[in-house]
């Protein structure tokens, strides 16, 4: 390695610092939402800023992987990238006015992957420029191809907050699934240790034939103790009820977001009541936890009186979707979302009457 060519990796770099820099203070106004001051950009105009940092990407990697490129090139390719990049992340800030937590964090995230991916990429290219090492050079291709990933990212971004909310709402649906696929579970494998019962009984009548007294004993201690990790009868049925509460608890989420995008539909970007769609998810996502104390509860030994304080606020938490959905709505139809709640407030009350009172007799009621 020359020591021109140490001399130049090191101007080079010390000139990519101070671009990162000047990156890294425009990246902290991404930090908080816009003003409602500053003009609205709409989100759908980051398709053009997409498409020139990924062209430029391609443009660095070809450019600094030549033999014959001089550090005065090197250096003007930096500057355009970064400016460029600067003027993304300008229009990204713009785009965060009106928006909600929930909107505000998908686009800081999104900006932050493709200055991430960016700096990367200029980084490992000067670090080659100076060793010119095979190795490095394999990994300038696939640092290009992050940055073209971060940008087609971009086109993923939802505009509005009614879609960020939804796109959320989504997400707790299929945490809801697991948490029913697990119960289900939790029912099957019960009933698979109930069904082999009499061949147990048969082989353990042989061993105590042929077994010490002593070896009998612990035996039955052991079998003492696991008799405490299954499910009773009246356990069991708490458990479908439990399964119930959280397959109504995923028709509710499903209702909701087939509710929110009528709202995108028939409103676009406008009129969005964001303080509201915020305390709607926030709302669901305290519901879908309790649904997941409430399983964990389910459990054997099942523990009754937390299951209680769960239930109790799922009722809570159920009065608050309402109020939400009613404000969010503006006097518009959301009776699928209504009707589902309502379906969910009917279970609760099951489970609540079978952990208040006795549950052998509720299984008989609930039966008839």
């Amino acid at each position: 390695m020359s020591r021109q060519r140490r001399r130049e990796a090191k101007d080079l770099s010390i000139f990519l610092d101070s671009q990162v820099q000047t990156i890294n203070e425009t990246f902290q106004i991404l930090d908080k939402v816009a003003p409602s001051s500053l003009e609205k950009k709409d989100w759908s105009d980051a398709s053009k800023y997409r498409m020139e940092i990924s062209k430029l990407a391609t443009v660095a990697g070809m450019l600094w992987c030549e033999e014959t490129s001089d550090v005065m090139a090197l250096k003007e390719n930096i500057v355009t990238y970064f400016n460029v990049l600067q003027g993304f992340l300008l229009f990204c800030h713009s785009s965060t006015v009106g928006a909600g937590p929930t909107l505000h964090k998908l686009i800081h995230g999104a900006s932050k992957r493709v200055m991430d991916s960016s700096i990367s990429l200029f980084r490992e290219t000067i670090s080659f420029y100076e060793t010119r090492d095979t190795k490095k050079r394999e990994t300038i291709p696939q640092l290009t191809g992050a940055v073209w990933e971060a940008c087609e990212a971009l086109k993923k971004c939802p505009s509005s907050n009614c879609i960020a909310i939804g796109r959320a709402m989504t997400q707790l649906g299929v945490y809801i699934k697991d948490i029913i696929r697990e119960m289900n579970e939790l029912l099957a494998s019960d009933s698979s240790t109930h069904q082999g019962g009499e061949e147990e009984e048969e082989e353990e009548e042989e061993e105590e034939e042929e077994e010490e007294e002593g070896a009998d004993k612990d035996e039955l201690s052991n079998a003492s103790n696991d008799e405490g990790d299954d499910l009773s009868p009246e356990e069991k049925f708490i458990t479908k009820s439990v399964i119930s509460a959280a397959s109504n608890t995923y028709e509710v989420l499903k209702e909701i977001i087939r509710f929110l995008t009528g709202l995108v539909r028939s409103k676009g970007n406008k009129e969005e009541n964001v303080d509201s769609l915020e305390k709607l998810l926030s709302c669901c996502r305290e519901i879908s936890d309790w649904i997941n104390d409430l399983g964990a509860c389910a459990y054997p030994p099942q523990d009754a009186f937390q299951m209680k304080e769960y239930v109790k606020n799922l009722f809570g938490g159920i009065c608050e979707v309402r109020k939400d959905i009613e404000i969010i709505a503006g006097g518009g139809t959301a009776d699928g979302i209504y009707a589902s709640l309502n379906r969910l407030d009917v279970c609760l009350h099951e489970i609540q009457g079978l952990l208040s009172g006795d549950v052998a007799d509720g299984i008989e009621k609930l039966s008839i």
